[in-house]
């Protein structure tokens, strides 16, 4: 009867979706890598290896309680940011970036653990304030709060993670009551400061955007706005947006894509996962992906909104915040309607720390799902 009455209660709609992304997410990796012409089967043998780890951590994540670890949230701030120095200190490096810490055989990335805990310390600490919400000390406080961890991100470099930290943080305050003066008044500094920031980044000799990001940030962006100013920095989103396009409605078949399958798309099983989908599985695979990821924001909207308190609403909210706005800069890049910032498309994209996150993220959301969502006589949606 627990045990019945343990699964009742578990969302497994949610896990199902989950699953569903990473089976898929394995196959567009075995297309990437090439395993059909021969090559190694490494990268497909470690995804299903970091499933399995994150079903386990989803497993313990979904079982905690969570609410009392919250207490300690002050120690787990800390332990981020020890983390986040000591890439910088004994981090290990590639392509120009130094993210990533060396135990033994295992590689972790902290800043992709950044996003989890940063979602618990912020949920807590705005719970327990959230009458101070519209007071300007508070948000200037939560602002240090934030930029603190994305500062020590930013020097690694990992601009996408630093974007990611920025959306949860905008989400929950959101949902914690945020009055609109506040966001219309930061919309009125944040519109200018944008088009400013890509104004200067086109110009022959810009006056201070080359000085503030790093060079390859810098080239990505130039890319962007201004794509036949140098046709290699161009390179990656131009051969994306044409493997996609070749896709057309059904897409060219498993192991068919010709861009893919030349070695023509960059990274591709990573950051330019979607670009493979979009090539052998038309229109119908991205619409399928896509869809999938939509039901997976959707199912936790719906349990932040039954959630019987202010701290589960907002951990459940920043969840879900992580994986919409990680899934629509994925895609975005791909297209080509945004620079290309490194991001990885949740569950489907290769990656240990962040398969590892977000299956932890999952968990999070299980547990407040089975144990602080109302029934249906409380006016719960669930």
């Amino acid at each position: 009867m627990e045990w019945k009455k343990y699964l009742q209660n578990f969302d497994l709609l949610l896990l199902g979706a989950v699953t569903i992304l990473t089976l898929f997410g394995l196959v567009a990796i075995a297309s990437a890598t090439h395993v059909n012409l021969g090559e190694s089967t490494t990268f497909v043998a470690k995804q299903g290896v970091f499933f399995v780890i994150g079903i386990f951590l989803m497993g313990i994540a979904a079982n905690i309680d969570y609410e009392y670890f919250a207490q300690f949230h002050i120690p787990i701030y800390c332990i981020n940011l020890l983390l986040l120095i000591a890439v910088l200190l004994i981090g290990t490096g590639a392509k120009g970036a130094v993210r990533w810490i060396a135990i033994g055989p295992l590689t972790i990335q902290p800043s992709e653990f950044a996003k989890i805990m940063l979602i618990l310390c912020l949920a807590r600490v705005i719970s327990l304030h959230y009458h101070k919400i519209n007071n300007f000390s508070f948000l200037a406080f939560l602002c240090v709060y934030i930029m603190i961890p994305i500062i020590l991100i930013q020097k690694q470099p990992a601009l996408s993670a630093s974007m990611v930290l920025i959306a949860i943080f905008c989400i929950q305050l959101f949902v914690a009551g945020l009055s609109y003066s506040f966001i219309r008044n930061v919309l009125i500094i944040a519109v200018p400061m944008i088009a400013f920031i890509l104004w200067d980044v086109a110009r022959e000799a810009p006056l201070i955007m080359d000085k503030i990001f790093e060079p390859h940030q810098f080239n990505r962006i130039l890319s962007f706005v201004d794509p036949k100013r140098d046709a290699s920095l161009y390179y990656q989103t131009e051969k994306s947006i044409s493997a996609i396009g070749s896709g057309q409605f059904t897409g060219q078949g498993l192991f068919s894509g010709t861009l893919n399958q030349l070695s023509y798309l960059p990274e591709p099983h990573n950051d330019f996962i979607f670009s493979v989908i979009g090539e052998e599985f038309g229109f119908i695979g991205c619409i399928f992906i896509l869809g999938v990821l939509l039901f997976i924001v959707f199912r936790c909207i719906v349990i932040a909104i039954s959630s019987r308190n202010l701290f589960s609403q907002l951990v459940v909210a920043g969840v879900a915040g992580m994986f919409a706005f990680q899934t629509f800069v994925n895609a975005g890049v791909a297209l080509g309607i945004l620079p290309n910032t490194g991001m990885s498309l949740p569950f489907v994209s290769y990656g240990g720390s962040s398969m590892w996150a977000n299956m932890v993220a999952v968990g999070l959301v299980l547990n407040i799902r089975k144990k602080e969502t109302k029934s249906l006589f409380e006016g719960g949606l669930l």
